[in-house]
């Protein structure tokens, strides 16, 4: 970034640009949440499984997100790894209400946790715990224990409950990583 550009940044004139990649099975909501995290105007309203990858773009208070919507089907998860190096920071996205593969979840998320262009930074990843509208879903705690969350003690991390559908949960996720971005160093 020039002089001007960290300039405009530090006045306020000019986002900051962060790229963050949204993780997760298929079908969890992935991107649903992303979708949601638009404005109203550019919101798809037919909302189809993502093959391979998808590019979106939203915007906070302080910060231009890039976000890859990374298809969690299991031929696609492969592809994950390709994208570590450029994350700024990661969004992982749980159906709480499907706990059979709450166990896939969890390994996908061991296996990321353990990539060598994730393992050694401080990268903040923020859970949503979706779909807590559904009978069957389990509380974020819950997801969190199952997770095995706590065990994450190298990075900033934050678990909320959402349902996509509605946008519940959705800022309050956006505005904790925002303020993990600009205070950790990934």
């Amino acid at each position: 970034m020039g002089l001007l550009d960290r300039l405009s940044v530090l006045l306020g004139l000019k986002k900051k640009e962060v790229h963050v990649l949204c993780l997760g099975l298929d079908n969890s909501g992935k991107t649903t949440i992303i979708n949601k995290l638009k404005p109203s105007n550019a919101q798809s309203q037919n909302i189809l499984p993502t093959i391979g990858f998808s590019i979106e773009k939203f915007k906070s208070s302080s910060l231009s997100f890039t976000v890859f919507d990374m298809s969690g089907q299991g031929r696609y998860r492969n592809l994950w790894e390709h994208y570590y190096k450029e994350g700024q920071a990661i969004i992982f996205v749980v159906d709480s209400s499907d706990r059979l593969r709450m166990v896939v979840a969890k390994e996908e998320l061991d296996t990321l946790l353990s990539h060598p262009d994730i393992k050694h930074r401080r990268i903040p990843i923020l859970f949503f715990a979706n779909k807590m509208d559904l009978r069957d879903a389990v509380t974020s705690v819950k997801v969190s224990q199952l997770l095995c969350l706590e065990n994450i003690k190298d990075k900033p991390w934050h678990i909320c409950a959402s349902d996509a559908i509605k946008g519940e949960g959705l800022q309050e996720g956006v505005d904790w990583l925002q303020d993990q971005i600009q205070t950790v160093k990934t």
